[in-house]
């Protein structure tokens, strides 16, 4: 699997990243080990959880992993901090006594005495931003994080934050942002691609297969085994279901269909060499659905073919981010 540099740093990761959402709950740990072992034998190395997910079990299982079945030194880490992993007003946010307590709590859990990725989950309104940001060059300069980075910003929320950590000598740069990018989520494209590139942020898209619309299995109904089935999930995935959706999905289907491949493939193809996309972050609930993603990963999608998903999934531009001339 190809290596990329993540944004302009040092850090080297797969073009593909492990998503680990559903470990713990909807994928058991035998499933989970035969995702991770058939990650890092496909040359990934970038495994992406996070404090919130199923409880904290998804980092307990990725611990009990890199214990027994995969070294700790084929792996690269990511997590992330500041969602709501306590009650009372200081169980989830951006202040220093939040993000630090989750960080060592996310380590215990994951048996490891550093992160190789630290991502801030969410902006905090409440907390003053430099007090988030020293946090996270605490964590850095502690031993505990060896990169840092940001997840579900808009654009001049990361463009603040990076700007920040560029101001002055010493401070950890910003080197990520997770943000969902896919053909049926291209809203980033307007500002947050932009601030990430100007900045030196590689992206990384969760949720690249549309939430799971652009595999086609929700075309004509929603199988009961699904997550769209499950009243867990099924909000969730509404969410990108139109009529403009459908149309995405059609077309993924006969660029699939005239290159001898999967829509998977295709969906997965496009977001993966967008610009500024350093790893599309792939989640699985069984080995086998992971496997699809892995063979997947060879597919190169002809310019034309290329052009037309792009003509048909085009996000709305206008003033700002496009001016008209004159």
């Amino acid at each position: 699997m190809e290596q990329r540099a993540l944004g302009r740093s040092g850090l080297v990761v797969s073009r593909l990243a492990l998503g680990t959402m559903t470990w713990g709950r909807d994928t058991d740990e035998d499933e989970a080990a035969m995702q991770l072992t058939a990650f890092v034998d496909a040359g990934g190395t970038l495994v992406d959880t996070a404090d919130v997910y199923c409880d904290g079990d998804s980092e307990r299982t990725l611990g009990r992993l890199l214990a027994d079945v995969v070294p700790r030194s084929d792996v690269l880490v990511a997590t992330k901090a500041a969602g709501r992993t306590m009650p009372g007003p200081m169980g989830r946010g951006g202040s220093r006594g939040h993000l630090l307590a989750a960080l060592d709590a996310s380590l215990e859990r994951l048996g490891l005495d550093h992160v190789d990725l630290w991502q801030l989950h969410a902006w905090d309104d409440s907390t003053p931003l430099e007090e988030t940001l020293a946090a996270c060059d605490l964590a850095v300069s502690s031993g505990r994080v060896r990169y840092v980075g940001v997840s579900n910003f808009t654009g001049w929320q990361t463009a603040q934050a990076a700007t920040w950590q560029r101001a002055w000598p010493g401070r950890t740069p910003l080197v990520a942002t997770q943000v969902e990018y896919s053909l049926l989520q291209r809203g980033v494209e307007r500002e947050v691609v932009p601030a990430a590139e100007a900045l030196g942020l590689g992206v990384l898209a969760w949720s690249p297969l549309g939430r799971g619309l652009l595999t086609g299995k929700y075309r004509h109904s929603t199988p009961s085994e699904s997550r769209g089935a499950s009243p867990q999930w099924q909000a969730f995935i509404d969410g990108l279901r139109s009529a403009t959706s459908d149309r995405i999905v059609e077309a993924v289907i006969t660029a699939a269909e005239g290159l001898g491949t999967s829509t998977l493939a295709v969906a997965l193809a496009w977001v993966r060499d967008r610009p500024g996309v350093v790893a599309p972050v792939v989640g699985a609930r069984t080995a086998q659905q992971l496997q699809a993603s892995l063979d997947a990963d060879g597919v190169r999608l002809p310019a034309a073919i290329r052009t037309a998903l792009e003509d048909v999934s085009a996000p709305p531009f206008g003033y700002p981010e496009r001016r008209s001339a004159g």
